[in-house]
């Protein structure tokens, strides 16, 4: 397993311009830094409301989309609670890769680095797609430091992602033509190829972190009954009811191996869900986080 890097300098200067205007459509952070890692130096963002509530909300984001995927999810988190986001080791973003990650458990370490570096006891952590391996996979090795813990569509946690995923990511990872790409990108969101058309910031950025970056991430591997009965933190999984890349129906049947929890899928939602219902999400996540600060993590 070599490093994630770009193709290119050039390559670099393309995804680097979208990607600040990516940020630009997030609300305003309060701290920005890079903080020294074993395997290299990752890029952290925060957001501090005056009188936030405590633990602090960790955001873990899925492939080829950093810190700016929570874009839409944002504006809901951060008047409420201090919120950390980081830009992924070995895949694209502002963190730079300094050694290779020989094991998806390299991932566990560098995020609980980054949290000892920022001085933080525990936190709610929150991972969407392969954002929801690593922090599954934080949460199996450093259970100390987590308050709670929230999967959203998480991939590789419960199930092996459809074959079909596998595909797709390939060539969206391949230096292929924009329709290509397009129809690649929307089949590992779940969503209509038109939704990819229309470019955003976001968009944007997306398809240029997989035409310039090369990542260089171990493949996780699904947790056996055992591992998620060792996660007895308070925990939440939502799994899309459409083109779930979590494994659906079984990913949220083996989700209840975890002690006490809360499983729920949502109607109409596809492997793009945090966006689709941003609004009834925030309010879950809020509801969760607050009984896990009170102590009553609890399935209902």
């Amino acid at each position: 397993m070599g490093l994630g890097a770009f193709r290119s300098e050039g390559g670099r200067g393309r995804y680097v311009r979208a990607y600040e205007r990516a940020m630009g459509e997030l609300p305003p952070a309060t701290s920005q830094r890079d903080v020294p890692t074993e395997f290299g130096t990752v890029r952290v963002y925060e957001w501090s409301a005056a009188g936030a509530a405590s633990p602090p909300v960790l955001l873990l984001p899925g492939r080829s989309s950093g810190v700016p995927m929570w874009g839409e999810n944002l504006p809901d988190l951060v008047p409420h609670r201090r919120v950390i986001a980081v830009d992924a080791l070995g895949d694209a973003g502002m963190s730079v890769q300094s050694k290779p990650l020989r094991s998806f458990t390299d991932q566990a370490v560098w995020v609980d680095q980054v949290l000892e570096a920022l001085g933080v006891g525990r936190v709610h952590s929150l991972g969407h797609s392969f954002g929801g391996a690593t922090a599954a996979v934080h949460a199996l090795h450093f259970p100390e430091r987590l308050a709670s813990l929230a999967l959203l569509e998480p991939a590789f946690v419960l199930a092996w992602p459809p074959p079909a995923t596998f595909f797709w990511a390939m060539v969206a990872s391949l230096p292929t033509p924009h329709s290509w790409r397009d129809r690649a990108l929307a089949a590992l969101g779940g969503v209509d190829v038109s939704e990819v058309r229309v470019r955003t910031p976001i968009s944007e950025m997306i398809t240029s972190a997989t035409a310039e970056f090369r990542a260089a991430l171990p493949t996780p591997k699904p947790l056996g009954t055992k591992e998620l009965a060792a996660l007895t933190m308070p925990a939440y999984v939502a799994i899309a009811e459409r083109k779930s890349v979590a494994g659906g129906s079984r990913a949220a049947r083996r989700a209840r191996h975890i002690s006490g929890v809360r499983v729920e899928t949502w109607p109409g939602t596809t492997h793009s869900l945090p966006m689709q219902v941003r609004e009834p999400l925030a309010e879950r996540l809020a509801a969760f986080w607050r009984d896990a600060d009170h102590g009553d993590g609890a399935a209902p």
